[in-house]
């Protein structure tokens, strides 16, 4: 991952920083974010993840009405 270093006002950052403190996050996040939403690198994500949920679906796949109880699946 690279830094990225912008010039910003000093009150504009004040204000973000609170906003951000408010929303559980932080001005780094929020920054990021954009900067992915902007480059597309979300809408490849959730395409990826509606593509799959396409498939879940479609798919005729399926359990064939089985049941394990925990112990059987934690086998060894």
């Amino acid at each position: 991952m690279t830094n990225l270093t912008i010039t910003v006002d000093d009150e504009v950052l004040k204000r973000a920083r609170l906003r951000a403190l408010q929303e559980d996050t932080s001005v780094n996040a929020l920054l990021r974010d954009t900067l992915e939403a902007y480059a597309g690198v979300k809408a490849g994500r959730k395409s990826a993840v509606s593509e799959l949920l396409r498939l879940a679906k479609e798919s005729q796949a399926g359990s064939g009405g089985e049941r394990w109880t925990r112990e059987e699946l934690y086998e060894r």
